[in-house]
């Protein structure tokens, strides 16, 4: 631990170097990029100058022949200054720092399905405006009740990616809905995709592929919203995947919104087709971690929600404080807990 916490202050000693250095002046891509290392290296680097500082705290009571009460107070101090180095060194998403798309879709349960869409929507716009992060809405195909068979929206602010990726997959309810006379609880489910937002550069995408159609925007029942024509759908020809967006601003702004939307989904595509393999081999000990498995479950009756990768008493949830937006705990229990599994595989970054 001392070697490694050794060269990460050497590292960053070099960052700074560089960063000051007279041609990283003229250069502003280059001092960009030493910019955002310097910002993500920044929280490691704190923590292993905690533990030069514990150390050197230890051993100076020591010298001075402290009680084993004061000297026990410092091992574990540093024990857990440590740890917490430990942890930043476990390998980092790339894209955990930037903003995301979601897509809710009604899964089984018809009306019920989608007015629980509608009611997830809300949970994540709450919870977007506790973080100070700002939704946009994409598109958007509504009932006549009020619920969503389909939602599309950015959630834009720093970090989005790396606390909302953990809602991917598929959320389950169980309760009265409000259609049934007969007071017979109905399950239904939601999916939920998440994924970053790309730019052309972290992406490639030859337009050549790409077919764009321009119409009227709708709202429910067909009603139309915007008489003019400025949604966009995108259809990307060699996959079939297709886009729309329609959120009532400009047709230009809607291209660009429905390109980023169509890079996330190719790149998603990507990345699973690479891990396909992987997860074959792990599927019978671990489950596959598809979205077509179920995430979370919300009791109404129970007024719990359920989060099902999670173990033990700690893995329910006060169910009407997740609705309205109270999500940091969840997220934080399924972040310690994939720590956890990273630390018991051993993993850490290399080539600091």
């Amino acid at each position: 631990m001392q070697e490694t916490i050794k060269q990460v202050l050497e590292n960053w000693e070099q960052l700074r170097a560089r960063l000051d250095a007279p041609e990283t002046y003229g250069d502003p891509a280059l001092s960009a990029r030493l910019l955002r290392e310097q910002k993500a290296l920044e929280p490691l680097a704190a923590a292993c100058r905690r533990c030069v500082s514990l150390e050197a705290d230890l051993a100076a009571a020591r010298d001075l022949g402290l009680d084993g009460e004061e000297l026990a107070e410092l091992r574990e101090a540093l024990r857990a200054a440590e740890q917490a180095v430990t942890l930043l060194l476990l390998p980092r998403d790339e894209n955990d720092d930037r903003s995301v798309m979601m897509e809710l879709r009604a899964g089984t349960g018809g009306e019920e399905a989608a007015l629980f869409a509608a009611d997830l929507y809300r949970m994540y716009t709450m919870y977007a405006a506790k973080r100070g992060w700002r939704t946009a809405l994409m598109n958007v195909n509504e009932t006549e009740l009020g619920g969503y068979k389909e939602i599309v929206f950015a959630v834009e602010g720093e970090g989005a990616w790396s606390r909302l990726k953990y809602e991917a997959g598929t959320h389950c309810v169980k309760r009265v809905p409000a259609t049934e006379s007969s007071g017979r609880i109905q399950t239904s489910t939601v999916t939920v995709a998440v994924l970053p937002e790309l730019e052309d550069v972290d992406f490639a995408l030859d337009m050549k592929d790409v077919r764009i159609d321009v119409f009227r925007a709708s709202g429910a029942g067909g009603q139309k919203v915007n008489k003019t024509s400025s949604a966009i759908r995108v259809t990307h020809l060699p996959t079939g995947t297709v886009v729309e967006c329609q959120d009532e601003r400009s047709q230009y702004q809607n291209k660009d919104r429905a390109l980023q939307m169509l890079r996330g989904k190719l790149w998603a595509a990507a990345r699973q087709k690479q891990t396909d393999a992987v997860a074959a081999a792990r599927r019978d000990q671990v489950g596959s971690g598809e979205r077509s498995e179920k995430i979370r479950t919300y009791f109404f009756l129970r007024g719990q929600a359920v989060e099902q990768r999670l173990e033990g008493d700690g893995r329910a949830f006060r169910l009407d404080a997740v609705l309205d937006g109270e999500l940091d705990g969840v997220i934080d229990r399924l972040i310690a807990a994939e720590q956890a599994e990273k630390l018991k595989a051993g993993g850490g970054q290399e080539g600091l």
